[in-house]
């Protein structure tokens, strides 16, 4: 069936892609919804690759990895102000907006010897300095001119470390600082400081970070609106993907990335320009919009365009990889069914047994094919045997992806799964109480858990609010169970569980939370965790 990671198997993504809703509306030009936010495994580099691929020359892709953001995070300087209060926030939107404006030039102009980027330069100039309006535009060009065109992280550096002078000078020519008087800034400096004192400082360095380039910026993006991407046949998308991965500075990350989404929604305005960022959900949902200088949560929100799959895409899906995978064969598949078991009454439908036991992502489902097709070892159709037989192996290879999932947000979450291992499911209210009691108690006994501090955080309430109700104590470290796919919820004897890959905002809900009668592991995790199932149990 092809490679888990779909983007990873370039013969299968370019010849079974399946064009899914979520993608049309990625291409979408008019379609304003730029961050795509979706589980790992769920598609999103796959769509992002496939949408190079059909407009191969109006895709700009910026790799986060390129762009010197641990060396950003890692100054001195940058540590020494968020220890202070100071908000980097126009620091960093002002570096966003930077790298964007210019890859997008070096792409629109394709300029690549001295002598073309002398004229667009001088082209450029003269366009714009009819434009008395657009003067700031000009400044910006002009100080930047043949540095434009270095790689993305040396125009990065050189932006930070012009910030990190100013914020040295001002605060060597007017206060004192720890140690010599030539000292330059550390992470720690802001610590010996009186409160007064740091009032001081903080407001004459905001006061700097807040000139950072943002008033010739935003004369720039004036400019790529009106002269340089002024038309449909201009219609550039720029793709970021990969700020998953571990990047930067923890403490920073956030900032960065937040402010990358201020900038996107200011560049907004461009008319013949879509920027799409990718981010996990996970990520997405512990952005602190709220931040310091205020956010625009519900403005990114409605931008945010949230990847699902249905039943019937997904069966589209594994239909079309099936077609590809077999076309150098003599016998050629049309469909997932002509590999599967026939329905009956008994099993069911094979396809459907096999979906329930995903959380609705193409990666999940093409893994169970694939183990069950490597088990099998047989080139007939599969049997109902093969698809039990491969499910315990492919259900523990699960619960490893949800642990590695959220591991970088919740370090140790895999010793919360332990606790209901061998469980005789599904289990009452009462029941799954007694659990997260064994899962609290156990870790927050053990020094060497690399949790406590979010679980300390999530059942604080527990321990200081004794006269909360179940929801109080418990509600936090349930409604995270819940929202990352691990358990299913009952709400009385004639209802269905409820997992969140189908009803994502029943654990928002307190009255939800406090309905619950009957608790489920999903399936996908039972076998992995020898759970025992009895759903005749009163």
């Amino acid at each position: 069936m092809g490679a888990e990671q779909a983007e990873a198997d370039k013969r299968l993504l370019h010849s079974a892609f399946y064009e899914s809703d979520d993608y049309l509306t990625i291409s979408d030009k008019d379609d304003r919804r730029c961050f795509l936010i979706a589980r790992t495994g769920s598609g999103k580099s796959a769509a992002l690759q496939q949408l190079q691929e059909d407009n191969p020359e109006h895709v700009v892709r910026i790799i986060p990895e390129d762009l010197s953001l641990q060396y950003i995070t890692n100054l001195g300087v940058m540590r020494y102000l968020d220890g202070l209060e100071v908000s980097l926030d126009p620091l960093f939107i002002a570096l966003w907006k930077h790298v964007l404006l210019v890859e997008l030039i070096r792409h629109r102009y394709k300029v690549n010897t001295p002598a073309a980027k002398a004229t667009f330069l001088a082209t450029l100039r003269d366009k714009i300095r009819r434009d008395p309006g657009k003067k700031a535009a000009l400044e910006y060009l002009e100080e930047f001119q043949d540095r434009f065109w270095v790689e993305a992280d040396q125009r990065v550096r050189e932006v930070t470390e012009k910030f990190e002078e100013r914020i040295n000078k001002e605060a060597k020519g007017k206060v004192a600082l720890p140690g010599s008087a030539d000292a330059t800034l550390g992470a720690s400096s802001g610590d010996t400081y009186s409160s007064e004192v740091r009032m001081e400082l903080a407001d004459r360095f905001q006061r700097i970070v807040n000139e950072t380039q943002m008033a010739r910026l935003n004369k720039m993006v004036n400019v790529l609106d009106e002269d340089i991407l002024d038309s449909r046949q201009n219609f550039t998308y720029v793709v970021i993907d990969d700020l998953d991965r571990d990047w930067v500075d923890d403490k920073l990350a956030n900032g960065l990335i937040r402010c990358l989404f201020r900038a996107v929604l200011d560049l907004q305005r461009v008319d013949n320009l879509k920027i799409i960022v990718a981010l996990r959900t996970n990520i997405f949902e512990h952005l602190d919009f709220g931040h310091r200088s205020g956010g625009q949560e519900e403005k990114f929100r409605a931008l945010a365009l949230r990847m699902r799959w249905t039943a019937a895409e997904l069966q589209e899906l594994v239909s079309e990889r099936i077609k590809v995978a077999t076309a150098g064969f003599d016998v050629r598949l049309r469909s997932v069914y002509d590999i599967l078991p026939r329905p009956n009454v008994t099993r069911g439908d094979a396809l459907d047994y096999m979906l329930q036991r995903t959380l609705m992502r193409p990666r999940d489902i093409i893994a169970f094919f694939n183990e069950t097709l490597a088990s099998s070892g047989r080139g007939e159709r599969l049997t109902w045997e093969d698809i039990r037989g491969a499910e315990e192996a492919y259900s523990r290879n699960r619960l490893l992806a949800l642990r590695d999932e959220w591991k970088t947000s919740y370090p140790g979450i895999d010793r919360i799964f332990e606790v209901f291992e061998g469980m005789t499911l599904p289990m009452t209210a009462d029941e799954f109480t007694r659990r997260l009691d064994d899962a609290i108690t156990q870790t927050a006994g053990d020094p060497n858990f690399a949790g406590a501090d979010w679980v300390a955080e999530l059942t604080a309430k527990m321990w200081t609010h004794s006269e909360g109700s179940w929801s109080d104590w418990y509600g936090p470290l349930v409604s995270l169970l819940y929202n990352i796919g691990f358990i299913g919820c009952k709400t009385g004897s004639r209802s269905e569980f409820r997992f969140a890959q189908d009803h994502p905002d029943f654990a928002e809900r307190t009255r939800n939370l406090e309905s619950i009668t009957d608790v489920d592991i999903h399936p996908a995790f039972q076998m992995g965790l020898d759970c025992r199932v009895n759903y005749s149990r009163p």
